[in-house]
């Protein structure tokens, strides 16, 4: 069982247009409503690859009750801190004809001290009952910031993997309580630790930082560019195959929807790192946000090659 873990999730309301007229009144629009939030995209993708998870948020106000309804009819598991502040909102405008998505994203929602106490101490139960535990997105304020610190150190008590993809001012705490893999976008890395990392030496140095904090696998990713990679003391990188590139939100989560799936079927390092580029870019090649189908993956997956940067680690494999 994978338990998934949001801070700060959202309600989309998202419209699709063919073609949007500027400074004009555009009619006659799809219209949907959208889960938002990293873990929350994580277990969605999990769920259309039939892995066994659960998701655990806050929720509050008329937006909630709209929320807790989609997640009922995605069929995802949900468990929930209620809370007096609504669930933030965003609003979604997808022009089609020219590949074009415009997110307009609301204030975070007010989390209470009791709140966020409350659910940390539901979260201590949960990690128990779990095989790994992702802790995945933003934090909403300074009472939620010792959320996913603290239950990383949860994890490693009751040895469960963890991985950690978040960012802001919580991020170096999330750190220095070493989960077991990290993933992270290479602008949200920088800004959140005020840090450059413009060559693959930064890149090189900073993984290897990492890992001498006990994090185990380190994955950097970029958008289009180069996607960087570290497995205890072994580097690698690849390149994103090439895509018609309509939507680039939730790549990352989707990337770590990958990286899930290699751990759950045993793949080797090499591996896992290739399925979760592929899970990232097929993510990108659609307006729909983490909801890729297996077999676009597949088609991905010879255009990637993993290469390793110095040493090489020789891969042994048990079938004889």
């Amino acid at each position: 069982m994978v338990l998934t873990v949001t801070l700060n999730p959202l309600l989309e309301r998202v419209f699709f247009f063919k073609k949007i007229k500027c400074n004009s009144v555009n009619r006659n629009g799809k219209f949907e409503y959208n889960l938002g939030g990293k873990g929350i995209n994580v277990s969605n993708q999990l769920n259309i690859l039939n892995i066994d998870n659960f998701t655990y948020t806050f929720i509050g106000g008329q937006e909630g009750k709209i929320f807790k309804s989609l997640c009922s009819e995605k069929k995802i598991k949900l468990n929930s801190v209620n809370t007096k502040s609504p669930l933030r909102n965003a609003c979604v405008v997808v022009e089609e004809e020219n590949s074009k998505v415009t997110t307009y994203i609301a204030g975070n929602s007010d989390i209470s001290k009791t709140e966020a106490d409350e659910f940390l101490k539901k979260l201590d139960k949960m990690i128990q009952n779990c095989e790994m535990v992702v802790f995945a997105g933003s934090s909403p304020n300074e009472f939620t910031d010792q959320i996913f610190p603290e239950a990383i150190k949860l994890a490693n008590k009751y040895d469960k993997i963890s991985v950690c993809d978040t960012y802001g001012n919580h991020l170096k705490n999330c750190f220095e309580s070493s989960p077991t893999i990290v993933h992270n976008n290479l602008k949200e890395l920088e800004s959140s630790l005020n840090i450059n990392l413009n060559t693959e030496q930064d890149k090189l140095n900073f993984m290897n930082e990492l890992n001498s904090k006990g994090i185990k696998q380190v994955f950097i990713t970029d958008g289009a560019n180069d996607i960087y990679a570290s497995n205890f003391s072994y580097y690698y990188k690849t390149s994103p195959p090439k895509i018609n590139l309509k939507n680039e939100t939730g790549s990352g989560d989707c990337f770590v929807a990958g990286l899930i799936y290699g751990w759950v079927n045993n793949l080797t390092f090499e591996e896992i790192f290739q399925f979760a580029t592929a899970f990232g870019s097929a993510n990108a090649s659609s307006f729909q946000v983490c909801s890729v189908c297996f077999d676009d993956v597949l088609k991905l997956l010879e255009k990637i090659t993993i290469l390793p940067i110095g040493k090489k680690i020789k891969t042994i494999y048990a079938d004889p």
